[in-house]
């Protein structure tokens, strides 16, 4: 698989995972039937796209990238969606979590 395909497959992983996030949190612990559906789903799909990216990259960068990435987009859908702010010590965290990301895909070694 290209390089191309590979991080297509890992922005849709971010993406599916993130959408499950929110979905899990719609369902009201499990008990609303669509969003629990749609939680389900898209948890499948997020595992279907990073064991495509873990053709082409390892599962330590893979996984790496993806919760780090994922944690980013869940945490701004949760202030966006449901007005849930971070407060000084989570930006931090967050910004500590961007950094690691960066310094995994651009000075690890995979």
């Amino acid at each position: 698989m290209s390089l191309l395909g590979t991080y297509s497959f890992l922005i849709l992983a971010v993406a599916f995972g993130t959408a499950s996030n929110i979905f899990a949190k719609d369902a009201d612990g499990f008990t609303k039937l669509i969003p629990t559906i749609l939680s389900a789903l898209t948890i499948i799909l997020c595992m279907y796209c990073l064991s495509q990216v873990m053709k082409t990259i390892s599962a330590g960068y893979t996984y790496a990238t993806f919760a780090g990435l994922c944690i980013i987009a869940t945490t701004i859908l949760g202030i966006v969606k449901f007005n849930q702010w971070p407060n000084l010590y989570a930006f931090i965290g967050l910004i500590c979590i961007i950094i690691g990301v960066i310094m995994v895909n651009l000075l690890g070694k995979n």
